[in-house]
């Protein structure tokens, strides 16, 4: 019989220097370790994160729009699909007009203003009887939220210390998960029971979240009282940063490959692999509950290296490719691979999305960091216009298979791009250190 002193020495088999340690002490070294991931950020960033947490719960009605539309107001499913095409279409325009307003009066006007006027349009949504008046509210809802995004992404960059960016946006993007998620299940929950009372919690989630913002978030944070003494010489737009216009098009190729992870590969579990619908779904939440207890803690990491922020992204790239690739091979064991898919793909998101905010937004100041981060927005409002329909025309033309080629050339290409962007930001680096002192770079 083991002794008392030989079962609490029990160790659980983990790597990293864990193995001999009891499970309780593993279990503090993590909450330690959380603590520390979290501290020092502003009380700022933790009320925009639960204001982000609001917002997107509050979008439960988003996924079950198309189905009230079919369902219950008998709309057929083309005219159906045609509503989530106006919404995709609205929203690069709400990102362009909430990055530009952002800069124009300011994000916390434009959080505000968006997270009222969704409240109100949810509120009338139930009451719309035809077609054309769907359309319509669709689109201004679909303005709204995007509007807000912009707006938020400028109020965490400039509450949060440029060394603890990607944590401020790790934290945000936690909130942002959390939020889905809990708003997703609520919904289905008050669906089933009435799709008006859905309507109607949304609206009061979003003015909420508009009312706390208001209330609580300081009008002007400290950094941008300094940042606004910059003259307007040295100020520029995002389309006259050639560097960030690259960016943008690495960025697109990117995210247009992930988002499919969503919208296709499900799909394709079901019909090429025969997963079951339940097991589908317990897989794509594993990326929810990786994202909850682990980003924080690998970016935390990352951000004390010297290393480029445009690296972690491009090992993102990276893991996106490899992901991809392993749906081209046959479906010997379909549980595992899909599992393995998840969490090569989680691996890829934790490493590239905080850092792509962080260095999009490390290039703006006070005067045009709305439009640097409507940028930012727009590569996943474009993205969710052409991937799902170009994505499912390849595969329906010649088949997964060419698709997930495909993907896995999007995502090298960005590899190759982000590694070009770093390399010309290097070596402007070099030129400015090797200039006599007060000359700068044209």
């Amino acid at each position: 019989m083991q002794n008392g002193e030989e079962a609490r020495g029990k160790s659980a088999k983990l790597p990293c220097g864990l193995g001999k340690l009891p499970v309780a002490d593993i279990c503090s070294i993590m909450i330690k370790q959380y603590r520390q991931s979290f501290s020092g950020l502003s009380r700022e960033s933790w009320l925009l994160s639960g204001v982000m947490f609001i917002n997107r719960a509050g979008t439960m009605a988003i996924p079950f729009m198309s189905l009230y539309a079919n369902q219950h107001l008998h709309i057929g499913l083309r005219q159906t699909g045609f509503l989530v095409t106006v919404y995709g279409i609205f929203s690069v325009l709400g990102a362009s007009l909430g990055g530009w307003l952002t800069d124009k009066v300011g994000f916390r006007k434009v959080q505000i203003g968006a997270s009222l006027g969704a409240g109100l349009a949810f509120f009338v949504f139930p009451l719309l009887q035809t077609y054309p008046q769907l359309l319509v509210l669709t689109g201004v809802l679909s303005v709204l939220g995007e509007a807000f995004r912009p707006a938020n992404i400028t109020a965490v960059s400039s509450y949060s210390h440029p060394q603890k960016l990607a944590r401020s946006y790790s934290l945000n993007r936690l909130a942002t998960n959390l939020g889905w998620a809990a708003g997703s299940s609520l919904g289905g929950l008050l669906a089933a029971v009435n799709y008006k009372l859905l309507f109607w919690v949304d609206g009061g989630t979003s003015i909420l979240a508009g009312l706390l913002i208001w209330i609580l978030l300081p009008k002007r944070p400290p950094q941008q009282v300094a940042e606004h003494k910059v003259k307007p010489a040295a100020i520029q737009k995002p389309w006259q940063d050639k560097l960030f216009v690259q960016f943008f098009v690495f960025s697109l190729a990117f995210i247009t490959a992930f988002f499919l992870v969503f919208r296709l590969v499900p799909i394709f579990w079901k019909t090429n692999w025969q997963l079951p619908e339940g097991f589908i779904g317990l897989a794509l939440g594993l990326n929810g509950i990786i994202i909850a207890f682990l980003e924080i803690l690998l970016v935390t990491r990352l951000e004390k290296s010297s290393r480029s922020h445009l690296m972690f992204v491009q090992a993102g790239a990276v893991a996106c490719a490899l992901a991809f690739g392993l749906l081209l091979l046959p479906g010997w064991w379909p549980m595992a691979q899909a599992l393995l898919f998840v969490v090569i793909i989680t691996l890829s998101e934790m490493l590239a999305l905080p850092f792509m905010n962080s260095f999009a937004m490390g290039r703006s100041n006070a005067h045009n960091r709305g439009q640097y981060a409507a940028g930012l927005t727009l590569t996943w409002s474009v993205s969710q216009i052409i991937g799902p329909a170009a994505g499912a025309a390849l595969a329906e033309q010649a088949g997964y298979r060419w698709l997930w080629l495909a993907l896995v050339a999007c995502c090298l290409l960005s590899v190759l791009g982000f590694y070009q962007l770093r390399r010309q930001i290097l070596a402007q680096q070099q030129a400015a250190e090797e200039l006599p002192k007060g000359l700068t770079i044209p």
